[in-house]
C-alpha cells in the first residue's frame, strides 16, 4: 500500500515537472496564429500588431496565417482540429464565435467546448459607408430612398454570417427596409466594389476603411456602437436616427482546448502585459482599434453572454445562411 502511494505521489510529482518545463521551455518553435478572415479586414490588422509584438516578448516568431470562408468556419475548424500544444492559436472576432452559432443551421466548431479563452483584445465599431456618388449623405437620407425603393438598394459585407451582414439586417428589421445583401469573401473586396461604384454601400469595421473615409475615396454615414467612436467623433452613430441600434465588433485570441494550462497562462500573462504597453495600444488605436483588457474567465463569460445576446438578435432579424 506504501509502495502504491509512493508510486503515486512520484507520477504526480513528474507531471508536475513535466508542466513546469513546458511553460520554461514554451515557446519553443514558431506559433501559428491562425486568422480566419481574409487579409486586410479589422481582425487582420489587429492580429499582425499583436503578433508582431508576442514574437518580441515570446522570443519566437508568431506567424499569421489567413484561413478566410464561410463567415470564419473555415479557419475557426482549422484551428479547432489543431494539436493542443499551444503552437496554434486562433485570433477571431465576435461575428464567428458569438454570432455564427446562431446565424448558420450548422457549424463545424463548437465555440465554447473547442477552444480555451486567452484574452479579449480589441473592440472596434463598423460603419456604413457610400461611394461618394451616391446620393444619400445621411442615414435619414438612405433610409428614406430605400423605403421609396424596397429591394433597390444593395449593400457589400465581408460574407455570409459576418458582424457586417447582421447589421444590415438589424437594419433593414429596425428601421423597416430592404436593402439586399451582397457577401464578399473578405471586407477587402466588399471595399473594392464599393470604391469602384459596383456596389453602393457597405458596413465595414472602422479599422479597416478609415484611411478611405479620411481621403475622401468613401462617405460614412453612421458607426454601429451606441454612441460615437472617439477615434471618429464626426461620424453620428445610426442610433441618432435608429433608437437602440447597436452592435460592436470585438478581437479576441484562443487557443486549442486541451492546451496545456501552463502554456495557457503564460499566454494570458504575456497578453495582458502586451495590452498594458503604450506602444501597442497606441498602435491599436492609431487603426481605430480600442484595446478591450480582461481575465480568461471574463472573456469566456463576455463570449457567453454575446452567445445569447446575438441568438435573440438574429432570430428577431429572420436571418439565416445554410
Amino acid at each position: 500500500m506504501l509502495r502504491t502511494i509512493r508510486a503515486i505521489a512520484g507520477i504526480a510529482m513528474a507531471l508536475s515537472v513535466v508542466g513546469h518545463a513546458q511553460a520554461d521551455t514554451y515557446p519553443s518553435k514558431p506559433i501559428q496564429m491562425i486568422v480566419p478572415q481574409a487579409p486586410g479586414g479589422t481582425n487582420d490588422i489587429v492580429a499582425r500588431l499583436v503578433a508582431a509584438d508576442l514574437s518580441q516578448r515570446l522570443g519566437q516568431q508568431v506567424v499569421v496565417e489567413n484561413r478566410p470562408g464561410a463567415g470564419g468556419n473555415i479557419g475557426t475548424q482549422t484551428a479547432a482540429r489543431s494539436a493542443p500544444d499551444g503552437y496554434t492559436l486562433l485570433m477571431t472576432i465576435s461575428s464567428t464565435q458569438a454570432i455564427n452559432p446562431s446565424l448558420y443551421r450548422s457549424i463545424p466548431f463548437d465555440p465554447i467546448k473547442d477552444f480555451e479563452p486567452i484574452a479579449p483584445v480589441a473592440t472596434v465599431p463598423n460603419v456604413l459607408v457610400v461611394n461618394p456618388a451616391f446620393p444619400a449623405k445621411s442615414m435619414s437620407e438612405l433610409i428614406a430612398m430605400a423605403k421609396a425603393k424596397p429591394d433597390y438598394y444593395r449593400f457589400a459585407s465581408a460574407g455570409n454570417g459576418t458582424l457586417n451582414h447582421l447589421l444590415g439586417e438589424m437594419l433593414n428589421s429596425m428601421a423597416a427596409i430592404k436593402l439586399e445583401h451582397v457577401p464578399y469573401k473578405g471586407v477587402a473586396p466588399a471595399l473594392n466594389d464599393v470604391l469602384g461604384n459596383q456596389v453602393p454601400m457597405a458596413f465595414a469595421s472602422l479599422p479597416s476603411v478609415l484611411a478611405h473615409i479620411k481621403a475622401g475615396k468613401v462617405r460614412a454615414l453612421g458607426v454601429s456602437s451606441a454612441k460615437r467612436s472617439p477615434f471618429a467623433p464626426d461620424i453620428p452613430a445610426i442610433s441618432e436616427t435608429v433608437p437602440g441600434y447597436s452592435g460592436d465588433l470585438w478581437v479576441g485570441l484562443f487557443a486549442v482546448r486541451g492546451t496545456p494550462k501552463d502554456v495557457t497562462q503564460k499566454l494570458a500573462a504575456t497578453m495582458q502585459t502586451a495590452l498594458g504597453d503604450k506602444t501597442l495600444r497606441d498602435k491599436l488605436a492609431a487603426q481605430g482599434a480600442e484595446v478591450l483588457t480582461g481575465t480568461p474567465q471574463q472573456f469566456s463569460t463576455m463570449l457567453r453572454g454575446d452567445i445569447d445576446k446575438w441568438a435573440k438578435i438574429v432570430k428577431q432579424s429572420g436571418a439565416q445562411v445554410d
